[in-house]
């Protein structure tokens, strides 16, 4: 795996596109402006990578269109040392950019096959989270509370448990609908029993297995 002149030039092209889209937070373009996205491309593919959509990587699912990943790794608000959970490791590609943007990431994905691949993958490249295989929907409640929680899959509702798992003052970023379309929303805690709901654009994500998720 080689990254050269020609992928970094396509990155800077890459990183053009989402902020003319309206991404502003420069943390995270420089965390997309730096990460090989064709690392997770095969060699036939990688003139594909930089291209702002997202594409298919086995078991139902995708890596996410890089801007869908600026969209919501901008609305959680990531500090230095925050602990991240991350629901739908996926391909680790946003778990790379949290990396990058210096949170502390836990991350849990369904599907076995991605989760195996993911977790050798990964730190062959230098990324190291803390892997976990299982069901998302419900969070990860012995490492809670968490300071921020993202959702990379289609959920029906907001789950119960991914609250409960927000410290007082924690982010959670989840996309909810249908399958066909979900409009992301941004849940910030203010108090035990008090959230405060944000509204933005639709998306379409793969859908959120689970108990919680789509059976």
């Amino acid at each position: 795996m080689k990254d050269e002149y020609k992928h970094k030039g396509m990155r800077r092209n890459l990183v053009k596109t989402l902020r003319d889209k309206g991404i502003s937070n420069e943390q995270v373009l420089q965390a997309i402006g730096e990460i090989p996205r064709h690392f997770f491309f095969d060699q036939a593919l990688v003139e594909h990578a930089y291209e702002d959509k997202a594409f298919p990587i086995g078991s139902g699912q995708t890596i996410s269109q890089p801007y869908t990943v600026a969209f919501q790794s901008e609305l959680l608000q990531v500090n230095e040392k925050d602990k991240v959970l991350e629901i739908g490791t996926g391909s680790g590609y946003q778990a790379m950019v949290l990396l990058k943007l210096g949170a502390i990431v836990y991350t849990i994905e369904f599907q076995k096959a991605l989760y195996e691949n993911t977790k050798q993958f990964l730190p062959r490249l230098g990324y190291q989270p803390h892997f976990f295989y299982g069901d998302g929907s419900k969070g990860l409640s012995r490492f809670a509370p968490y300071d921020k929680i993202i959702v990379t899959a289609g959920a029906p509702t907001v789950p119960d448990q991914l609250i409960e798992q927000l410290k007082v003052g924690g982010v959670l970023v989840i996309p909810v609908g249908d399958h066909k379309t979900q409009q992301m929303l941004r849940i910030t805690k203010i108090t035990e029993r008090k959230v405060r709901t944000e509204n933005f654009s639709d998306f379409r994500f793969v859908p959120l297995l689970g108990e919680e998720g789509w059976k």
